[in-house]
């Protein structure tokens, strides 16, 4: 199944030049223009205290999810590469790792930064703000399919990825909100007796 999906996205990709720089452009550099704007995201709000909850809720779920789960799986899966198992030229540069391809990085890492942006808005008011995360978590999927249409993982690989990225942002949201309703809450104490 997971190659008869490959093949159907990947069946795109090299006909139509326009498409071909539109995938690679999706998969290697748009996922910088998504952290620039992350920035921009939290330097808007106004008070400090939140600006350091968005800020930590982003990088703790990406470090989670790339940085440790992903590459945990990585290490004890070795899953060679679609190019390296079908012999074909990928439309981008073919990777160091040719045996990295479970789980994708790229998907767990975005999938992680576009749900903790529509986590972090859920709960507001601010409906431009969970429109933002909508268009993040499509930003992910974007990056994602662009990942198989050219050639350096598997469907599977960005499926998991995505839902390592998902689970990572949800935890990383627990306990920060835990941790941060404590430090907002007065502390009443009863009175003493004399």
């Amino acid at each position: 199944m997971d190659s008869l999906i490959f093949n159907f996205i990947n069946s795109f990709s090299q006909r139509y030049w326009l498409l071909d720089y539109f995938g690679i452009f999706l998969a290697q550099y748009f996922g910088y223009f998504l952290f620039v704007i992350a920035a921009a995201l939290i330097l808007k709000e106004k008070k400090w205290q939140e600006r350091i909850h968005f800020a930590s809720l982003i990088l703790l779920s990406v470090i989670l999810s790339r940085g440790i789960i992903a590459e945990v799986i990585k290490f004890f899966t070795h899953r060679p590469r679609p190019f390296s198992a079908l012999n074909i030229t990928p439309l981008i540069d073919k990777q160091s790792d040719i045996y990295a391809s479970f789980p994708s990085g790229h998907a767990s890492l975005f999938f992680a930064l576009a749900f903790a942006i529509f986590l972090y808005y859920f709960d507001s008011e601010n409906n431009s703000g969970k429109s933002l995360g909508w268009k993040f978590l499509f930003a992910a999927f974007l990056i994602s399919l662009a990942r198989v249409f050219t050639g350096v993982h598997w469907p599977s690989d960005v499926l998991i990825g995505g839902f390592i990225g998902i689970v990572s942002a949800y935890f990383i949201k627990v306990l920060l909100d835990r941790e941060f309703v404590k430090e907002k809450a007065p502390n009443y104490s009863a009175p003493s007796e004399v």
